[in-house]
């Protein structure tokens, strides 16, 4: 089998990434555009709408770090993965149509937070997949051509539905129904492209049933929270990604919302924002294809660095320009550091176990950006300038930068050590 050329299963895995990255672009672009229309209407401020929607953003990575790690342990067991991973589609697309029908910015936050977590464990169930659907050493490759045509792929229901928020008054449609509008068809678009995986997934990798499914759920996760301090290269860079990815997810979260409330023009924005589409769609390949020659290891730290290059340019943006250069430079390096951090744990974890160890790396992923939003939003308020709370994530590269080094020096390490005793074995029988 060609190392480029994807198997049917793995094409149907890569479109689940075309389909649920284009509710991402939404929720980085028309969402806080929709959001700061109806709050503004409602009288909050600019500085309390970013608040506001960084505060709900927080409180979904909370929700699904905790729900999380416990629905992907039970997803471990035969049978369990996919009618689950059905159900987080199902309340994802539902509330995702929902969002355009309200006018009030109360009930919007509280759909989107039930919307953004269906989402959410919906990648949890989705990124375990990974062990059953490839093998280790096609992982970067298939991990990286997900996130490349999910950034590409993602344009074609945005740009639908940016032309109707554009021109949907030529046809007499109001603005607020030309949003709702877009929301559907992302929806459609979302659960249309899940229909290949739900056809040919079937579950490879798993542990066996015992009596009282949720309470063994509770006791093996229990044992793998207390067991992975043990395993220094898993946790080591669990507590990495934790840190780096806090700074990613926060960047592409908040982008727009930081954007409208520097006062810079919404149409500007959206275009900008779909350049980075564009230019994560070959920058993903190439990092794809890059993994074939260098481990991810040695590619991962390079993206952090460029993380933290780009929040520093972050904290000097005011103008249009400027956030143009600044979407680019995400565009880059985002899908490279999402496809390799995903590949690199699923290396390094055991496969019968995947669902409940992504339902950790999410806790880490998307739960971390709790922090990262929480951190930009107080000190949007506290200081009256989302430049300064943008600017600290730096911090969090750095630091994620030094873990994930120690994490592969401790890999080598275990590594060294198996091979010493595979040789004493070997060395033993002949």
């Amino acid at each position: 089998m060609s190392k480029l050329k994807l198997t049917n299963l793995e094409k149907s895995w890569v479109l689940y990434d075309v389909g649920n990255s284009a509710f991402t672009l939404l929720v980085s672009t028309l969402f806080p555009i929709y959001f700061n229309a109806i709050s503004s209407q409602a009288g909050l401020s600019q500085v309390q709408y970013m608040a506001y929607w960084g505060y709900a953003t927080s409180i979904v990575t909370v929700i699904v770090a905790v729900l999380g790690p416990v629905f992907g342990t039970i997803t471990d067991f035969k049978g369990y993965k996919k009618p689950i991973f059905i159900g987080s589609l199902v309340i994802g697309a539902i509330g995702c149509c929902m969002m355009g029908m309200t006018a009030s910015w109360l009930i919007f936050l509280i759909i989107y937070i039930i919307a953004k977590c269906g989402y959410s464990a919906s990648l949890v169930f989705y990124d375990s997949m990974i062990n059953d659907v490839t093998t280790e050493e096609r992982m970067d490759d298939v991990s990286s051509r997900g996130f490349a045509w999910g950034y590409i792929g993602s344009c074609v229901p945005f740009v639908l539905g940016l032309l109707l928020v554009l021109f949907g008054d030529k046809i007499g449609l109001s603005q607020m129904t030309s949003m709702s509008a877009a929301f559907i068809i992302t929806a459609v678009w979302w659960v249309v492209l899940t229909i290949p995986l739900l056809k040919n997934y079937k579950q490879v990798n798993y542990v066996k049933k015992e009596q009282g499914i949720v309470a063994d759920s509770f006791r093996r996760l229990g044992k793998t929270l207390v067991n992975i301090k043990n395993e220094k290269s898993v946790f080591l860079f669990l507590l990495a990604f934790f840190c780096y990815i806090d700074g990613v997810y926060t960047i592409i979260d908040m982008a727009t919302a930081y954007g409208t409330a520097l006062g810079l023009d919404s149409t500007g924005l959206l275009l900008a924002l779909l350049v980075t589409q564009i230019v994560a769609f070959p920058s993903a390949l190439i990092f794809g294809r890059l993994s074939q020659k260098y481990e991810s290891g040695k590619l991962i730290p390079i993206c952090i660095a460029a993380y933290t290059v780009i929040a520093i340019f972050a904290f000097f943006l005011d103008t249009q320009w400027k956030f143009w250069v600044l979407a680019i430079c995400v565009g880059m390096f985002q899908g490279g550091i999402q496809a390799l951090s995903r590949s690199h744990f699923a290396k390094i974890i055991p496969a019968e176990k995947s669902g409940e160890y992504f339902g950790l790396y999410d806790i880490c992923g998307k739960g971390a950006s709790f922090l990262g939003t929480m951190l930009v939003s107080v000190a949007s308020q506290l200081t009256g300038s989302a430049n300064i709370g943008v600017g600290s994530l730096v911090i969090l590269f750095i630091v994620g930068f030094v873990l994930f080094n120690k994490s592969l020096g401790r890999d080598m390490e275990v590594k060294t050590i198996n091979a010493e005793c595979a040789g004493v074995v070997t060395a033993s029988k002949k």
